[in-house]
Parts: structure tokens; sequence; C-alpha cells
């Protein structure tokens, strides 16, 4: 099948693509897209991809569906493009590194200067109806995320995976401990960052593990 996506993704994923449930998920994502108002626009479902290379790929954060509202959505998770609002989840993600690393807080919820430098910021789910939280959940979405988050593990090492909440604490069984560093903390929603999101250092941490390996840091 061909896919539009980065070519060394496309290179690394080509097996996938190929599988029965891939198909079927495409399928599902194509007559939605016809029917129904989908987020995020078509060209941008593989964007965390398209601006992350598999080789640039030093951290990846993973979020579980795109935002539902209008204009929200770009393909990358917790980030939304310049000019909307920047959601509450972000604010606090903004806050905890303004307090790890002194940063002062982006007017912009954009986060592509992040994936430019090697973050891969993947939801579990690629597409949603809109104001349909969870609308595409359970349809093959994240059996081809989990795919991607195996293969990253087992390809390369050094990386490091920031799960937050959860839903994204359980993919830590899908990655090796000893070839990577996983972070893992409360999700950084208003609900649930005063737990233990807020605090968690895990930007200086990552920064320091990236340093140890020789590889260059993020600029948070």
């Amino acid at each position: 099948m061909d896919v539009k996506i980065e070519a060394s993704w496309k290179e690394l994923l080509n097996d996938e693509f190929e599988k029965d449930y891939f198909k079927n998920l495409t399928d599902f994502v194509r007559s939605e897209y016809k029917s129904q108002t989908i987020f995020p626009p078509a060209a941008k479902i593989f964007n965390a991809f398209d601006l992350c290379p598999v080789e640039s790929t030093r951290v990846v954060i993973l979020g579980q569906d795109p935002y539902h509202g209008p204009g929200q959505a770009h393909g990358l998770c917790f980030s939304v493009n310049d000019g909307v609002k920047i959601p509450p989840s972000l604010v606090n993600i903004y806050k905890e590194i303004h307090a790890d690393l002194g940063k002062s807080i982006p007017q912009s919820g954009n986060l592509e200067r992040w994936a430019k430098q090697g973050v891969l910021l993947l939801n579990a789910t690629l597409t949603v109806r809109a104001h349909q939280a969870g609308s595409h959940q359970k349809k093959g979405w994240e059996e081809f995320t989990d795919s991607v988050i195996k293969t990253i593990a087992q390809e390369r090492e050094n990386i490091v995976f920031l799960l937050w909440g959860a839903y994204a604490i359980k993919k830590s069984a899908l990655i090796d401990k000893s070839k990577h560093l996983i972070l893992t903390s409360p999700h950084p929603s208003p609900l649930s960052a005063h737990r233990g999101f807020l605090g968690n250092k895990h930007f200086s941490k990552a920064n320091e593990y990236l340093a140890q390996k020789g590889l260059n840091q993020i600029e948070w």
C-alpha cells in the first residue's frame, strides 16, 4: 500500500502497511473523511513522522487522541497550530519545563520545533471525528502505533520515552529498558498533573541521559 509518509518511516514500517488490519483501517479512515468532519486534516495524519525522520528520533512522547476541536489538531500529540489557545495539558507541560529548566513559557502551543529536533510526538490514535473524543479508537490505529513503538525500541537504542498517564505507561511493556530510558508520571491534564507530573523533571532527565550517550540535547 502506498502510504504518504516520510521515506525513512515508509521503509521501516513497510510490512505494517501491507497487513490486513491496516488496509481495513485505511478504508475506514477514507470513508470517515468523505462523510464526516475529521481532524487533523488528511495531509497532517502522519505529521509526527514527516517532521521527525527515523534517524533523527531521540525522544518519543506518547499521547492518546488528537484534539477534536476546529483548528487544533495537526498531527503532533499535545501540540496545536499557531494562534490556537494553548490546551490545559500543554499549559502544565510548559509550567514543568519552566520549573525544571527555567525556560520562559512560549506564547504558542505549536511543538513543531520539538519534532524537528528529534522528538516524535505520537498519538496512539491518529484521527478523530470533530467534537467526538475517542471516536476513532479501536479501529486499528492502536495496533499501528504499538508497532511503531516496538519497532523504534528494537531498531534504535538510547531513545527517551516519556510516558504520562496510565494509558501511556502501559506501553512501557513494548520497550526494552536495557536499551532505552523510560520516564513515567501522571498525565499533565489538570485532573492529574498535581499528583506527580508537576515536579517530575522529565525534561532535564531526558537531556541528562542524551548527554551521557553523546547525543544532542533537546532545546525544550
